[in-house]
C-alpha cells in the first residue's frame, strides 16, 4: 500500500462539488489516484471517496489535512481522512464453525486486507487450534452461565487491544445493545439469507423442504436490531433440483465466506459510508 490518504465525504448535493474538491487537491499538487462518487437524488446528498497520492505534495500531509477544514465547512460536509499505509487492528469472534475464520486468515495472509488480527475470541474452544497454528492469541470466554459477564470480558479485551474493527465470524451469540452502540459502524457480521427467510432450527432443512431456488449470505454492520444493520455485501448461488441439504449447507458456506471477505475488505479500505439504515459502498 503506497503512501497517501483516503478521503470520504458526505454533504448536501450542490453543483461544482467535484471541481471544488479536485481543485483543492490540485492547489497543493496532490494527485487524485481514484475519485468515486454517488448522488442520492431523493435525499439530495453527495457521497464520495478519494484516494490521494501525497508523494508530490508541496506542504506536509498534516497541513494538507488541516487545509481541508475551510472547504469542508463551505460545502457543509462530514469527512474523514485515513493515512496510507495502515493496518486496522481487528478482533475476530467465533463459536464453533471455522470456515469464515479460515477465509479471513487466508486472505489476510495473501495481503488482500490491511488488518492486524489482535486476537481470536471464542465462546467455545473449537477454533483454538486454528488460532494457535496461525500464531494468533486465542481467548475462550465462557458465556453459558452469565452472558453479560462474558460480554464485559470481551469488551475489556477489545479495549486492551485497541481494536478498531470487530468481525463476528459465525459468532453464535446475540450482541447486547450497549456493545452494538459502542462499536457502531465498527462491528461486522455475516448471516445466511434465504429467499424466503427461514427462522428457527435447521434453516437449511426448511429451505430444502420448500424447494428454494436461491441461497445466499448477507454481510452487514451490527445494530441492536438482530441481523438488520446496514448491508455491506450479499452473495447468492442458484440451487438446483438435485441439491440435497448438505449441498445447500456447502453453497451457504461459500456465500458466507465470500460476502464476509468482501465486506471486511470494503470496510478496511474505507469504501463504505454508513448513512442511517443503509451503507453506501464503493466496490473496488
Amino acid at each position: 500500500m503506497h503512501e497517501g490518504l483516503i478521503l470520504k465525504i458526505t454533504c448536501p448535493d450542490k453543483s461544482g462539488l467535484v471541481a471544488k474538491i479536485a481543485n483543492h487537491a490540485s492547489k497543493y499538487q496532490a494527485n487524485l489516484v481514484e475519485l468515486t462518487q454517488f448522488i442520492d437524488r431523493d435525499r439530495e446528498t453527495f457521497y464520495a471517496r478519494l484516494e490521494i497520492d501525497t508523494g508530490s505534495l508541496e506542504i506536509s500531509v498534516d497541513d494538507f489535512i488541516a487545509s481541508f477544514e475551510e472547504l469542508g465547512r463551505e460545502i457543509e460536509a462530514d469527512w474523514h481522512f485515513r493515512r496510507l499505509p495502515y493496518r486496522m487492528k481487528t478482533a475476530v469472534l467465533v463459536t464453533k464453525t471455522d470456515h469464515c475464520l479460515n477465509e479471513i486468515l487466508w486472505r489476510t495472509g495473501l495481503g488482500e486486507m490491511p488488518i492486524e488480527i489482535t486476537s481470536i475470541i471464542g465462546n467455545r474452544d473449537d477454533c483454538r487450534e486454528i488460532a494457535e497454528n496461525a500464531k494468533i492469541p486465542f481467548h475462550h470466554i465462557e458465556m453459558k452461565k452469565d452472558k453479560e459477564a462474558g460480554f464485559r470480558k470481551i469488551e475489556a479485551l477489545l479495549e486492551e487491544q485497541e481494536v478498531q474493527l470487530v468481525v463476528l465470524a459465525r459468532f453464535m451469540q446475540i450482541m447486547p445493545e450497549w456493545m452494538c452502540e459502542k462499536y457502531s459502524g465498527k462491528m461486522i457480521n455475516i448471516h445466511h439469507s434465504f429467499l424466503p427467510a427461514f427462522i428457527g432450527a435447521n434453516p437449511y432443512r426448511q429451505a430444502y423442504e420448500r424447494g428454494v431456488k436461491l441461497i445466499g449470505a448477507t454481510c452487514h454492520y451490527v445494530t441492536g436490531e438482530l441481523d438488520a444493520g446496514p448491508i455491506i455485501e450479499q452473495e447468492v448461488k442458484r440451487v438446483q433440483h438435485h441439491h440435497n441439504v448438505q449441498d445447500l449447507v456447502r453453497l451457504g458456506r461459500d456465500c458466507e465466506r465470500s460476502a464476509l471477505a468482501k465486506g471486511i475488505r470494503y470496510h478496511v479500505h474505507d469504501r463504505t459510508i454508513v448513512d442511517g439504515r443503509r451503507a453506501i459502498v464503493f466496490p473496488d
